[in-house]
Parts: C-alpha cells; sequence; structure tokens
C-alpha cells in the first residue's frame, strides 16, 4: 500500500522536541519528506536523524521563527533541498505566563511574535511559491491539495488566566486560519488548525521540577503548579493529559487525502475538554 503522504514535502516548525517532533515522525512515516526547524541544532539534527534511521528523507533549517529573515530560509530549504512545498505545519511556541497588571511589553510582544507573527511570515512566503506550484499542476492537468495546519490552543478560544498574551496570539492564528482558508482555497489549499488542550511536553511538566527553557535569548520559566496541573487533569473527560504522539495525530488527519475537503476548520484535540 502507498503511504499517504508518499513524497509530499512537509515543513514543521518547532519540530526539534515535544509535539513539533512526533508530528514530523508521524508524517515522515506516512511517506513525507520533512524540513525540521528547531531553535537549536542539536535537537533539530536528532530529529532529522531519527527519520532517516527508519528510512525517511528529512532535512533541518535551524534557527527562531522570530527571525524577520526566518521565513524565506525555511521555504527556501523546501524548495532548494526537495523542489517542492506541500504542507506547513506552524507548531512552534512556548509560554510566558502572568496576570495582566504584572505583564510587561516584552512579554505581550514574544507571544504574538512566535504564535502570530512567525505563522503570518511564514505563509506570506510560501504564497508565491504555492501559487507558481498550482498553476504549473493545473497546467498539468493535476489536482494537488496543498495543506496548511496552523496550532492554536483552547486558551486561544476560550481564554486562561494568566495567559492573555499567549490566548490573545492563539486566538489571532484562528482568524488567520479561516481567512487564509478563504484566500487559498482556489490555489487547491485546505487551511486548517489544531487547537490543544493540556498535552504533556517539556513545557507543561510540573513547576515543582523548576525547569527552564532559554528560548531568543531569555531563560523563561516553565511547568505548571502541581496543584493546578493535577486539578486540569481532573477536569479533562479521559482524565488526564494527551501526548505528543496522540497530539501529531490530531495534525495528521488535517494532512491526509481523505481531509480534502476540510478548510477553515479548528479541531479540538483536547480529550474531551471543551472549555478552561
Amino acid at each position: 500500500m502507498t503511504p499517504k503522504l508518499d513524497a509530499k514535502v512537509a515543513l514543521i516548525t518547532g519540530s526539534g522536541r515535544g509535539i513539533g517532533r512526533a508530528i514530523a515522525l508521524k508524517l515522515a512515516s506516512e511517506g513525507a519528506r520533512i524540513v525540521v526547524n528547531d531553535l537549536d541544532a542539536a535537537p533539530a539534527q536528532e530529529t532529522v536523524q531519527a527519520i532517516r534511521d527508519a528510512g525517511g528523507q528529512a532535512v533541518a533549517c535551524v534557527g527562531s521563527v522570530s527571525a524577520p529573515d526566518f521565513a524565506d530560509r525555511f521555504i527556501a530549504t523546501a524548495i532548494d533541498t526537495y523542489q517542492g512545498l506541500d504542507i506547513i505545519v506552524n507548531n512552534a511556541g512556548y509560554t510566558w505566563d502572568n496576570v495582566i497588571q504584572k505583564m510587561s511589553d516584552e512579554q505581550w510582544a514574544a507571544m504574538l511574535d512566535v504564535h502570530l507573527t512567525a505563522p503570518f511570515r511564514i505563509l506570506r512566503a510560501a504564497q508565491p511559491v504555492i501559487r507558481r506550484l498550482s498553476k504549473a499542476d493545473a497546467d498539468a492537468g493535476h489536482r494537488v491539495v496543498r495543506k496548511v495546519v496552523n496550532i492554536s490552543s483552547v486558551a486561544g478560544l476560550f481564554g486562561n488566566a494568566g495567559q492573555a498574551n499567549y490566548a490573545t496570539a492563539k486566538a489571532g492564528i484562528v482568524g488567520m486560519t479561516q481567512t487564509l482558508a478563504k484566500e487559498w482555497g482556489r490555489m487547491q489549499v485546505t487551511v486548517n488548525c489544531v487547537a490543544f488542550g493540556f498535552i504533556q511536553t517539556r513545557l507543561t511538566t510540573s513547576a515543582a521540577q523548576h525547569a527552564t527553557a532559554h528560548i531568543d535569548g531569555r531563560d523563561i520559566k516553565v511547568g505548571v503548579n502541581p496543584d493546578l496541573l493535577a486539578a486540569m487533569e481532573r477536569s479533562i473527560p479521559l482524565g488526564r493529559g494527551g501526548t505528543p504522539d496522540e497530539a501529531a495525530g490530531a495534525v495528521y488527519l488535517l494532512c491526509i487525502p481523505e481531509s480534502d475537503y476540510v478548510s477553515g476548520h479548528t479541531l479540538m484535540c483536547t480529550g474531551g475538554l471543551t472549555g478552561i
């Protein structure tokens, strides 16, 4: 049986670790050729090597998605390496929480930069390439459906205390998704969104571990208050947080041919949680 994503070219931001890595491995397992991205070279190359060791194809484009020149480099990596562009997953991101009266302008801008401006720049850079490829497909009498999957959050759908910056950015990506579904449909591109609930990653571990992540020159505290973490899991109908592989499965559903007529949709991947 031919893999569902055989020879497709998939670009996935933040795919050196966590959910992004799981998405990269899942799409590669179905035949996609992957452009891996991470802030740091080591995790990006680890994902690339894991894909290659499993018989797949992958290349890394290392750097911050928030950098002004990143989008052009990312798209160029796909074209220069694989001469194609079929799937874009805007996954990279992190949280930097505070209640609004204590939130700095830097905190506010950082979340909008990584979760909203970076996907905007990537999709803007991709448009001329997709338009050219789409026209070539049409001229050859071929119908090729390309895919964009943006990552949102239940915080973007319902809000979340202490996350005005993150929730605003994640709400914005839903609006961008719905807009580009209308703009890009004529190019046979579906544009959808996955809104995650509580997924078990290094950013959502117990804060009792006092972990930090070094992101764009800042040491950002990561993790969730242990009592809050337990309460969150109790509120999920399935009784637990999701795994990165389960999160990747939701993205995969919007990348395969069976979803070729689904566009402008936000899929909640929450274990049944419908609000926070």
